[in-house]
């Protein structure tokens, strides 16, 4: 399993990330293979995470891949300051 983490400041307002976030989230990403499990949190300082549990480095590469067709991640990607974006990824041990 792969554990995914992107930190970002978004690029629009907390309300307008929120619901391109929600519509990746249900229209894109929960369909995708070998996803596990995406969760979107926001830190004190105005950093902002997603951590995704993927079934494989492929599975991540290929949803990777397939964002920059697809409406749905092209918005949530916009909505992210591009400066900003870190993103990691780490296999498990168990």
């Amino acid at each position: 399993m792969v554990v995914e983490i992107a930190t970002f400041r978004p690029a629009v307002d907390e309300e307008a990330f929120l619901a391109a976030d929600r519509q990746a989230q249900t229209d894109y990403f929960y369909g995708r293979p070998g996803l596990i499990r995406r969760t979107t949190a926001k830190g004190h300082d105005g950093d902002w995470t997603v951590v995704t549990l993927w079934a494989s480095e492929e599975d991540a590469t290929a949803a990777m891949a397939g964002a920059a067709s697809d409406p749905a991640a092209r918005a949530f990607l916009a909505a992210l300051d591009p400066a900003s974006v870190r993103v990691e990824r780490y296999q498990t041990l168990d």
